[in-house]
């Protein structure tokens, strides 16, 4: 998908009918929170016009929403307050609203992901 920011209404249209499909209906707002989330620090961040969108089930007691771009650059949990910049805090939302979450390096780019228990 084009790496713009209209893309995350996109990403939580996927992430709510995956979890409809999995009949995880209870984790489709905080899991759109974290799509968006990860959408929008590709968009600020990644290097090309494109990212990907990966929704995926690893077990039957996790599913796993991650956002692939060309960057390798690894974003960071902010704890500072930095100031009055509302930007910047995304992680802290995603570290909230997930189980667990990380980075997966690639030669060529990275995946941030985040991960929620199924209901």
């Amino acid at each position: 998908m084009r790496r713009v920011p209209e893309s995350a209404e996109a990403a939580r249209k996927l992430v709510r009918a995956a979890l409809a499909a999995w009949g995880q209906e209870g984790l489709i707002e905080d899991a759109a929170l974290v799509i968006t989330e990860l959408v929008s620090n590709a968009v600020d961040h990644a290097r090309l016009e494109s990212i990907r969108v990966v929704v995926t089930r690893p077990s039957e007691t996790l599913v796993r929403f991650g956002v692939v771009d060309r960057s390798r650059n690894v974003p960071y949990l902010r704890t500072d307050s930095n100031g009055d910049n509302t930007r910047g805090r995304g992680l802290l939302l995603v570290d909230a609203l997930t189980d667990r979450w990380g980075t997966d390096r690639y030669r060529w780019g990275k995946q941030v992901w985040g991960e929620m228990t199924c209901d």
